[in-house]
């Protein structure tokens, strides 16, 4: 048997090395590489492709709610519902701006921040709302914005993982008041570097946001306000544009690997939990996460068969020494603490062949040990 590994990133480059190299010469030849066309065309075409009337790119996912946040005039005294259940990332755009971080238990079937819980954790000093699309699996806005509606609050997507998912037909990145998105190298949209984007409706944030990601400057050396350099760059751009282009394709393919996992997991592997995917939910299949009470022995089997795995994530945020000033005391969050003990992903990748799946550890009784 072939090995899996777990993601492979020269895959992508490989499959379109003459499109990517063209845009390569492009920018070179160009001589332009901050804020020029290529930003200007991806922001175009992305924002058209996540159904927003705005899209502003910027250095990487955690600037990007950052730069929201600061946007929305959020700070030292406000409160930002976060899930407990996802990657530091989200939970440090909050502190970046001086907010506090309120974190509320997940859906145990999705992962996703539960709108059941929410209205609890409102304070008099909540400002947003912070659900992340984990995994690929959009969030159960509807009732998220409803909750956030009554009490005046904003909703911010953390979309890092989402390209392309879509929640009652819409895609993630237009079901909020704003969204952040990473086009960190292992996302389903992945750049060859650091980048992010925001996409919204709202023309003033958005414009906003561009004075702020370029030391809050509207025009050159001209500083309105205390800003940022966080600019996604011309190159980054152009190879996101190539790589937009087949990203419905890609997802696609992705859906497919998990439609196999879905199908013989249960029969090959049955101790394990699988995702559960609502009815009005199309994940984008960022990862594939399964739970195993005895995750260490898994894994390790899986290890020795050549099937790479990787654990996201083994720690929640409040369990991190970065926030021990929030003094949540272990057992506070029960849920996050068991999922960050139980949850493994499984490969799902473009360019994994379903018929290598087939003829792995995965076919066969053998995961029943």
């Amino acid at each position: 048997m072939n090995p899996i590994s777990f993601l492979d990133l020269k895959a992508p480059y490989i499959e379109l090395k003459k499109e990517l190299d063209a845009a390569y010469q492009r920018v070179m030849t160009s001589g332009w590489y901050i804020l020029g066309n290529e930003v200007t065309e991806f922001e175009k075409e992305f924002s058209s492709y996540c159904g927003s009337c705005e899209c502003v790119g910027v250095a990487n996912g955690l600037e990007a709610l950052t730069l929201v946040l600061r946007a929305w005039g959020v700070g030292p005294g406000d409160e930002v519902i976060v899930p407990s259940n996802t990657y530091i990332a989200t939970w440090l755009a909050v502190t970046h701006v001086g907010a506090t971080p309120i974190p509320v238990e997940p859906c145990e079937s999705t992962y996703n921040l539960n709108p059941v819980l929410i209205e609890n954790a409102i304070t008099v000093r909540t400002k947003v709302v912070l659900p992340v699309h984990l995994y690929g699996q959009p969030a159960d806005m509807n009732p998220i914005c409803d909750v956030a509606r009554r009490y005046g609050l904003k909703v911010l997507e953390d979309a890092a993982q989402g390209h392309g998912a879509r929640y009652k037909g819409r895609r993630v990145g237009s079901l909020g008041d704003a969204a952040g998105f990473s086009f960190y190298p292992g996302k389903n949209l992945g750049a060859f570097g650091d980048g992010g984007a925001i996409t919204t409706d709202d023309a003033a944030l958005a414009e906003k946001i561009r004075e702020l990601r370029n030391y809050g400057s509207r025009v050159k050396y001209v500083n309105d306000v205390a800003g940022y350099n966080s600019r996604l760059d011309e190159l980054q751009a152009a190879f996101l544009r190539v790589k937009l282009k087949y990203l419905d394709c890609w997802n696609h393919k992705r859906s497919l690997i998990a439609d196999w996992y879905q199908k013989n997991l249960p029969i090959t592997c049955p101790d394990l939990i699988l995702p559960t995917v609502p009815d009005d939910a199309n994940p984008c299949w960022h990862q594939f996460v399964v739970r195993s009470q005895s995750r260490g022995s898994f894994q390790k089997l899986l290890t020795e068969n050549g099937i790479g795995s990787l654990i996201h994530y083994p720690i929640p945020p409040h369990r991190q020494s970065a926030y021990d000033s929030l003094s949540i005391k272990l057992g506070s969050l029960p849920l996050a603490e068991k999922l960050a003990d139980e949850v493994l992903s499984l490969p799902v990748y473009p360019q994994l062949e379903i018929d290598c799946l087939a003829q792995s550890l995965f076919a066969r009784p053998i995961c029943r040990r």
